[in-house]
């Protein structure tokens, strides 16, 4: 493989790493929220089953996706997803969210029992396992194709790339999660770029969809120029970086911080 191959494919697994990063400090707060009614024993092993259901429903989604890739109605169907977790998620962080606030009453609620919870968790892993390899996927479509043999209808390099995505982030769920989840409570903001990257992903998946050869909106050469990829890239990076100035650090943390 050539050395500017290489190093086009390193990069988008940086950026696979560290978007699957927040999703996992996302994904691994939301687990940890579900289960932690429970005893500590319990707790543990709901964890387990957990982290054990997002690895085989990752794999799972990545080798359906990887036979399904050529057909467009399965692009479209991807890319309207990943724009809709976007768009939901920003719309109950701004808008939604304060009304539950307002409406939040300390009730009591009637907790789920040790299997209900562990079923609620896989659940939950299915739709993380769908949000984690579709952005995968997203991103490794626009890079080249190497010389190694097609897996389904993806390229042998972008099928490894996918792969590496998913399966990267079961490993940040499983051990460093604790510290992205603190990032993310020192710089909140993070989080909601991280799912507009999302949606700017899902954004270059609806370009493929419209310039697929049985589609034709589009030239099928536009998502693929150089203009575009370039194009691509610098949004991406201005919502990474604009995302970190923006976000600061948490006031409250802050505070902490200056008691210590």
């Amino acid at each position: 493989m050539e050395l500017s191959l290489l190093l086009e494919y390193g990069w988008v697994l940086l950026v696979l790493i560290a978007l699957e990063g927040i999703l996992a400090a996302d994904n691994a707060l939301v687990l940890a929220i579900m289960v932690k009614h429970l005893p500590e024993e319990a707790r543990k092993k709901a964890l387990f089953y957990g982290l054990a259901g997002a690895l085989v429903f990752r794999l799972g989604s990545l080798f359906a996706i990887s036979f399904l890739v050529t057909i467009w109605q399965v692009q479209a169907i991807g890319a309207a997803y990943l724009l809709f977790i976007a768009l939901n998620h920003i719309w109950r962080r701004f808008a939604v969210a304060k009304v539950e606030h307002a409406a939040t009453v300390d009730t009591p609620k009637k907790q789920s029992g040790f299997w209900m919870t562990v079923f609620k968790v896989e659940v939950a892993d299915i739709a993380f396992a769908v949000d984690s390899i579709l952005a995968a996927f997203a991103l490794a479509m626009t890079l080249p194709k190497t010389n190694l043999p097609q897996i389904g209808g993806i390229d042998g390099g972008q099928f490894i790339i996918i792969f590496l995505g998913g399966f990267i982030g079961v490993v940040i769920m499983r051990f460093a999660a604790t510290l992205f989840v603190k990032l993310l409570k020192e710089r909140p903001s993070l989080e909601t770029a991280a799912f507009l990257i999302v949606g700017w992903v899902g954004f270059k998946l609806a370009m493929y969809t419209l310039a697929h050869p049985s589609v034709g909106v589009l030239p099928y050469h536009f998502p693929h120029s150089p203009l575009f990829k370039a194009m691509f890239w610098i949004v991406l990076i201005g919502i990474a970086v604009g995302g970190w100035i923006v976000s600061g650090k948490n006031k409250v943390v802050q505070e902490v911080d200056s008691i210590k």
